[in-house]
């Protein structure tokens, strides 16, 4: 995946965006682009890959959405899409996507791991 950074995109309060096959980093954020976040974004790259980025995208919109709906609030439905949690969860792990199941995010459909305080 290629790296691109941007003065005005991703949006404000955003590090980085992942439409596959490249990764858009906030100038303004470059410092905060770690290897974590790198991680982050690949996760997104393999996502994207294995549904095509489309229907991905849509079926990401379309969780946000049910999940802002229940939980009445934007972080806490954003950190609890299916694809979110996944990328969250193991974007420590540096050999994650070695290891990685092929839609390994669809078993956070029905869970909630971030609670917004």
């Amino acid at each position: 995946m290629k790296t691109v950074f941007c003065n005005h995109f991703p949006a404000r309060g955003y590090i980085a965006l992942t439409l596959w096959p490249l990764i858009f980093v906030r100038r303004s954020a470059e410092r905060h682009y770690t290897l974590t976040v790198s991680n982050h974004e690949h996760i997104h790259g393999e996502q994207q890959k294995e549904l095509l980025l489309l229907p991905m995208l849509l079926l990401y919109a379309l969780e946000y959405l049910v999940r802002l709906l229940l939980y009445g609030s934007h972080k806490e439905a954003y950190r609890n899409i299916s694809f979110e949690q996944e990328a969250y969860i193991n974007e420590a792990v540096p050999d994650y996507l070695v290891h990685r199941h092929h839609y390994a995010w669809a078993k956070h459909l029905f869970t909630k791991t971030y609670r917004h305080r």
